[in-house]
């Protein structure tokens, strides 16, 4: 095997495009980001990177309260627009249709077939980051993308982002946690 070292980043191969939404100054504001995954199974957490000085930061920290919203392919344009653009220099109120859930403070937005909405658990300083941990307080999933009362992430079509540009959801590989019973020792 022939391998080169890169150096030293935060590499992930894929990671998941999602809306992080926060009521900044009383209104809705969405910015893009991929630097999020799983925190924990029970009680269920999700987190997200988010540099420290996104407008959406300050409205997370006013209100302890976040979204993460699953945007699906279709939605690329929109979602890239909210990763390009400042909620301080333009208002992004108006780019989806906002809700709110049980936690009032954490606005949705409605196209996204997936959203979290999540208390800030803990905020982690990393350095140009802060690491903010979620425990989610209800998933709304829109009716059309479950199967069996779960989401089915083929109905869903997430954006997924890898080098710096969008893919949408392959074909299924295997089953996971069963696949590997067919192991043999070498």
């Amino acid at each position: 095997m022939d391998k080169i070292t890169v150096g030293p980043m935060p590499y992930m191969s894929v990671m998941p495009t999602l809306l992080v939404g926060a009521n900044v100054k009383g209104k809705p504001n969405y910015m893009t980001a991929a630097w999020a995954t799983t925190a924990c199974m029970a009680p269920p957490m999700v987190c997200v990177a988010i540099n420290h000085a996104r407008y959406t930061a300050k409205g997370i920290e006013e209100n302890n309260t976040f979204s993460l919203n699953v945007p699906s392919a279709k939605l690329a344009v929109e979602t890239d627009h909210c990763g390009l653009v400042s909620g301080a220099q333009e208002d992004k109120s108006k780019v989806f249709r906002s809700f709110y859930g049980k936690l009032k403070t954490a606005p949705m937005a409605e196209e996204c077939p997936v959203n979290m909405e999540c208390t800030v658990f803990m905020a982690v300083d990393c350095g140009s980051h802060t690491l903010y941990i979620g425990e989610i307080a209800e998933i709304h999933l829109d009716r059309a993308c479950a199967t069996d009362g779960k989401p089915d992430i083929t109905k869903i079509n997430p954006i997924i982002y890898a080098q710096s540009a969008y893919f949408s959801v392959g074909k299924e590989v295997d089953k996971a946690f069963s696949v590997g019973k067919k192991y043999k020792k070498k």
